[in-house]
């Protein structure tokens, strides 16, 4: 596996960046059974700079949290199942890794959702991390019963991870 951190926002946080994300990854991978050898590239950018993805990328222009932009398409969520003759779509050929996908996450909303829903910046970094991981792996949340798995294995994975609501700000 191969995480890519880029930080173009000011804000520094009190915790690694590049290792809480490696984990998250890590530990939805292993729980998703990915059978490959992926990489991931993640950009914490500030709110003018996400609400320019979105509006670039998804035509919405207005500031959001994450926004996730992935590699591979899934008939089902988690079925990694990739035929010969597309790997070399899906592959960097420098690395010999798939591409699983982007992940950009907005700073300033890091800091204030955290203190919105009470909870430390570290929590709420992982929980956008796994958030958009689930999305690269073929998740989605458009209907009520999708959203009720998402938010399930993302909790997990935070459990898993011993990653709490109740660890200090």
């Amino acid at each position: 596996m191969i995480v890519y951190v880029s930080n173009e926002s000011t804000i520094t946080f009190e915790f690694d960046i590049y290792q809480t994300a490696e984990k998250v990854i890590a530990k939805v991978l292993e729980e998703e059974k990915c059978p490959y050898q992926v990489e991931v590239n993640i950009l914490l950018t500030d709110k003018k700079g996400i609400q320019k993805y979105n509006q670039e990328m998804r035509g919405i222009d207005k500031v959001t949290d994450v926004l996730s932009f992935p590699g591979l398409y899934f008939e089902e969520p988690s079925l990694f199942q990739i035929s010969p003759q597309e790997m070399a779509d899906y592959v960097n050929p420098e690395s010999g890794n798939i591409v699983l996908g982007d992940i950009v996450i907005c700073a300033d909303k890091v800091l204030e959702q955290a203190n919105e829903y009470g909870h430390s910046r570290l929590r709420e970094f992982a929980f956008l991390i796994a958030h958009s991981m689930y999305h690269l792996c073929g998740y989605d949340h458009m209907t009520p019963q999708e959203a009720v798995v998402m938010e399930e294995k993302q909790e997990k994975i935070l459990q898993l991870l011993q990653i709490t609501r109740d660890l200090e700000s």
